[in-house]
């Protein structure tokens, strides 16, 4: 497998694209993984307003006929050129999975062949053949960093020539992560309200930019400890409509309730209160859901807080073990903990 880093991505597309033909981009952030096949179809020269040079597939394509992606990658153009078969699938399905393994073990000359795929397992789907084909070239697309995301919004930004103060940039990197379509257009969304401006301050973010991040998955969480079964739903619905995997939600339960293990310990350690608690270990929360965790500690007892972490894990296990049942197992798991905390 060739394989680009997040970081190397940008030197990556500085290169000529002729020797690499297979391309597979995956990963939790379908915004991020959007982008970068958008960025590599313009780097391969394809004239992509041509029907007869680029051919967009999607896996109920493959599904119906299984053979297509081969036709496609061997047929050639009506006036002649390379071809560009860009494919937006899960990567596990077994068309695609058959196709591609063809493909590495002979890479077409005159096409390109461009994967977007979802959150992909080690060892699962397409993913597979990248690990083990030299010929496939493999992008992993994941949430941005704090270092991605300020990139990101020095680029917006100074395409307008515009300043923001330190303050704004924090409340704007907390805003944004989840998405990177959905972060840039936020981004350019406060561009846009700010024209003309000497300084974006952090009213002008708090006033204009939306839920462009994980906060999605915070709001879940919040909803996991109110006890709030309603909210929980419909939290998970706007992160299903974003193309956010829910097995991050899971994650950031667990990371949550080890939170609150630690808390909970220092508390009947040393005999403090919840306030005195956060305040020493809960500096990097956000202030507004500070009370919570503090309400949370009140009514969650240190063996209820590992008996929920076991559940969590088992959780995870399982949803890596059988990912078909992701969805379900991790609704399930969240709407339990849900539940109990409700009874609290």
């Amino acid at each position: 497998m060739t394989e680009i880093k997040s970081h190397e991505f940008e030197s990556f597309l500085q290169r000529p694209l002729r020797d690499h033909r297979l391309y597979l981009i995956y990963g939790p952030d379908r915004g991020l993984v959007s982008e970068r096949a958008g960025q590599i179809a313009e780097k391969s020269g394809v004239a992509l307003d041509d029907p007869f040079s680029l051919i967009k597939l999607d896996g109920s394509d493959l599904q119906q006929s299984p053979g297509r992606l081969l036709d496609e990658v061997n047929t050639i153009g009506l006036f002649g050129g390379e071809k560009l078969v860009w494919i937006r699938a899960s990567g596990t399905e077994k068309t695609l999975v058959d196709s591609l393994n063809v493909l590495s073990q002979a890479p077409p000359e005159a096409s390109y062949v461009i994967i977007e795929a979802g959150d992909l397992k080690k060892g699962t789907g397409v993913r597979k053949i990248g690990e083990t084909s030299r010929s496939v070239t493999a992008i992993a697309c994941y949430g941005d960093d704090a270092r991605a995301l300020n990139g990101l919004i020095d680029q917006e930004l100074g395409q307008e020539g515009l300043r923001i103060s330190p303050a704004a940039r924090e409340r704007l990197n907390e805003a944004l992560g989840g998405d990177r379509i959905a972060s840039r257009n936020e981004i350019r969304k406060l561009a846009l309200y700010c024209r003309g401006m000497a300084m974006i301050e952090e009213e002008h973010v708090l006033e204009i930019v939306g839920d462009a991040s994980a906060v999605s998955v915070d709001d879940a969480i919040d909803a996991v400890l109110k006890g709030d079964a309603d909210g929980l739903q419909h939290a998970i619905r706007k992160i299903t409509a974003s193309k956010t995997a829910i097995f991050l939600v899971l994650q950031a339960c667990l990371k949550q309730f080890q939170l609150l293990d630690v808390m909970r310990a220092e508390m009947d350690d040393k005999r403090q209160q919840p306030t005195q608690v956060v305040a020493t270990l809960g500096r990097h929360l956000h202030f507004r859901r500070k009370p919570l965790i503090e309400a949370a500690l009140k009514t969650w007892t240190l063996p209820a807080i590992r008996r929920e972490l076991g559940r969590l894990q088992t959780a995870i296990f399982q949803s890596r073990s059988r990912q078909s049942l992701e969805d379900s197992i991790a609704m399930q798991t969240l709407l339990a903990i849900t539940l109990q905390s409700a009874r609290r």
